[in-house]
């Protein structure tokens, strides 16, 4: 169970890095050969999705990362039919951030009938969209306002009325292509809040930056953009992350 690997590694603060695929962004036989450089650097999850596809690519994205790798592969959906039965698991979006209906709970209710019917380990999600400097897709396709960046309190708040509503993992991010990171204060009072599993991404583009958002109490790091740009930086990101340690307070 994905879940679980995620909760017995937050215990034990090991911090984990996750490779989070565009399926619009690169070809089929392109993916397999990033996939195998992934495996090969130890990255130890792939996500999946989109805030939004122009190409009907997903499912085959989903069937070749499967292939190519034995590490989870977490669905990452930008909408409710971004849903693959060959995924080990599929974050269950809650975009507690804002204020968007449909992205609070309406396309959870499309979905929900057929993660029913599917043997798929649904994990539900407090997903929280962090101003990162720049207007993201993820906040376009929203019509939702980022959280402040200089304001932790405010996330804080978001996180723990998640925590509070049932969510058992939480997602900062800063959106694909932000300008800056979620700074490393907001992810420390997020994580003493709340003491859920946190994902963080968006905008991290150096090993320093994804040591820092570990060290301050991300479990998994997400990245995309820079190694779309460059999948060399994958080993010395990969490095920075597992040989961080969680600096307590």
């Amino acid at each position: 169970m994905v879940y679980q690997k995620l909760i017995q590694d937050s215990r034990f603060g090991e911090k984990k890095i996750g490779l989070l695929i565009d399926p619009d962004k690169q070809g089929v036989n392109q993916l397999a050969d990033r996939v195998r450089l992934a495996n090969q650097a130890q990255v130890d999850y792939f996500l999946i999705g989109g805030s939004l596809l122009h190409r009907d690519t997903f499912h085959e994205t989903v069937e070749t990362v499967k292939q190519e790798t034995d590490r989870p592969v977490i669905l990452f959906p930008g909408s409710a039919w971004q849903i693959s039965d060959r995924a080990d698991a599929l974050l269950f979006l809650s975009l507690i951030s804002g204020r968007n209906p449909d992205l609070l709970i309406g396309q959870q209710v499309q979905a929900a009938p057929m993660l029913d019917r599917l043997d798929l380990e649904v994990i539900p999600t407090g997903y929280l969209l962090v101003d990162g400097g720049l207007p993201t897709t993820a906040s376009y396709i929203s019509q939702t306002a980022p959280l402040p960046a200089h304001k932790p309190e405010i996330a804080v708040a978001t996180a723990l009325a998640g925590k509070y509503l049932g969510m058992q993992l939480l997602y900062l991010d800063a959106g694909s292509g932000a300008r800056n990171p979620v700074s490393p204060e907001m992810v420390r009072q997020v994580k003493k809040a709340t003491r859920l599993p946190l994902l963080v991404g968006g905008g991290i583009r150096t090993p320093d930056q994804a040591s820092v958002a570990a060290r301050a109490g991300a479990d998994v790091i997400v990245i995309g953009t820079v190694a779309e740009q460059d999948i060399s930086i994958l080993p010395a990101m990969v490095q920075a992350v597992h040989s961080s340690l969680h600096l307590a307070g």
